[in-house]
C-alpha cells in the first residue's frame, strides 16, 4: 500500500545538485513526487511510494548528494497525494 511523505532539508541544500539527485535516487525507487527549492534556502520533497520506499529515500535525504550539508531534515506522512512521475520544481 502506497503512502505519501512531505519532508522539508534544511541546510547547503541549494545549488549542489539535490533536488536533482533527489529526483535520481526516487525513480530507482519507484517514487513519485517532486523536489522544489524553496525561498528559505530549504528543500521541500513530496513523494508517494511504498511505506519501505519512502524510508529509503529519508536515508537519502538525510545525507543528500556529495556537495550537500544537511543539517536538518523533517518529514512526516501526509494525506495519500497521486503524483504521475517525480519531478523538480
Amino acid at each position: 500500500m502506497n503512502k505519501s511523505i512531505k519532508a522539508v532539508v534544511s541546510g547547503k541544500v541549494q545549488g549542489v545538485w539535490f533536488r536533482a539527485s533527489t529526483k535520481e535516487a526516487a525513480q530507482n525507487l519507484n517514487i513519485k513526487g517532486y523536489a522544489k527549492n524553496l525561498s528559505n534556502g530549504d528543500v521541500e520533497v513530496m513523494a508517494t511510494g511504498s511505506d519501505n520506499d519512502l524510508l529509503h529515500l529519508i536515508t537519502f535525504l538525510s545525507q543528500g548528494p556529495e556537495l550537500a550539508v544537511v543539517d536538518n531534515i523533517n518529514w512526516q506522512y501526509i494525506e495519500f497525494q497521486q503524483f504521475n512521475q517525480f519531478e523538480t520544481r
